[in-house]
């Protein structure tokens, strides 16, 4: 099988546990360091699917890999390759196909739950959860583009994922690794600051409270999804 794109936007916002899933499975991929000032790839023959991590700036911002990376995610889905995008991933697939992304009502910092849409689509892709605990750092929201269908929705922001056919866009972060969470509690600890004190904002030390036990959970659902996501690469 050819190897899953999987574009990094920051050195901190790596592809964590869906990488482990990815392993555990023998599915090879290949990390794209954009944060690093690798190019995006011109084209989509050389990969089975795509994979976009989180990151801290907006999709709204002048960059320079922003247009080619949103073309390249219409060329992926036009060539019926599953595509998945986390936070910011799921920002630039809505924005893709039409979406917009703007300023969500509150900031969403920490651990919170995200409710599972009653919907048979939605129990396609996490069964019978009806709801679980995610992790969440972003100020924005995407819209659901058309024809896509909302999956996961929480009390500070109403578009938590939405899927299309075999590609499936989050706000969340469902990737979540302890690494991962320390790093950022460490990195935006200002950010922390500046949003506190809000009901949606957790401190670094409230969001490592019994953390091994809140990743397990994550991950498992994580799973759930990543588990459906898989069905649709291809075997070449």
């Amino acid at each position: 099988m050819k190897p899953i794109a999987v574009i990094r936007h920051s050195p901190t916002e790596g592809p964590g546990h869906f990488a482990t899933f990815l392993d555990r499975h023998s599915l090879p991929w290949s990390l794209i360091r954009i944060d690093e000032g690798e190019p995006v790839p011109s084209t989509t023959d050389g990969f089975s699917g795509l994979c976009l991590m989180g990151g801290p700036m907006s999709v709204n911002d002048a960059l320079a890999w922003i247009p080619p990376l949103l073309d390249l995610i219409r060329r992926m889905m036009a060539a019926d390759k599953p595509v998945i995008g986390h936070c910011l991933g799921g920002q630039l697939m809505s924005r893709a196909l039409g979406g917009t992304v703007t300023a969500n009502p509150r900031k969403e910092i920490g651990w919170g739950a995200v409710r599972v849409i009653d919907s048979p689509l939605a129990r396609a892709w996490l069964g019978d959860t009806r709801q679980f605990d995610s992790f969440h750092w972003h100020g924005e929201t995407f819209s659901i583009p058309e024809g896509a269908t909302r999956i996961l929705e929480s009390a500070a922001c109403a578009n938590q994922a939405f899927v299309l056919g075999k590609h499936l866009g989050m706000q969340c972060h469902v990737e979540m690794t302890r690494t991962m969470v320390e790093a950022w509690c460490e990195s935006g600890a200002e950010e922390i600051r500046d949003a506190s004190p809000a009901e949606t904002v957790q401190s670094p030390a409230a969001m490592q409270i019994d953390i091994e036990r809140r990743l397990a959970s994550l991950s498992a659902h994580a799973e759930l999804l990543y588990t459906r996501w898989i069905e649709g690469l291809g075997a070449t």
